[in-house]
């Protein structure tokens, strides 16, 4: 019993939550109730700051999760178009993006 637990806590110490990042594509929409440096994600808890990095051109923002989204196959971030701004992508439209957990 003594092995188990000391494997289950050496498997619990080292998948640290707040190390894990995400990749995949950005888009970005309008959301009439916040306004700033903001997001929406499908899974993240409300309140969660994110790190979110354009790939293409090594822009960063720390975002706040308050919405969910997107809905969109494939997408795994909406952000505010201050955000998207912020990291360069508006414009475009959409951008490949990292994020990671603050």
């Amino acid at each position: 019993m003594q092995k188990v637990m000391f494997v289950l806590a050496a498997i619990v110490g080292f998948t640290n939550v707040s190390a894990a990042s995400e990749l995949g594509i950005a888009s970005y929409y309008q959301n009439p109730h916040y306004s700033g440096l903001i997001a929406a994600h499908k899974t993240l808890p409300f309140g969660t700051r994110v790190k979110v990095i354009d790939l293409a051109n090594g822009k960063s923002a720390i975002l706040k999760i308050v919405d969910r989204g997107p809905f969109i196959r494939g997408r795994i971030i909406d952000v505010s178009p201050a955000a998207a701004s912020a990291l360069g992508f508006r414009g475009a439209g959409l951008a490949h993006v990292r994020i990671d957990r603050v």
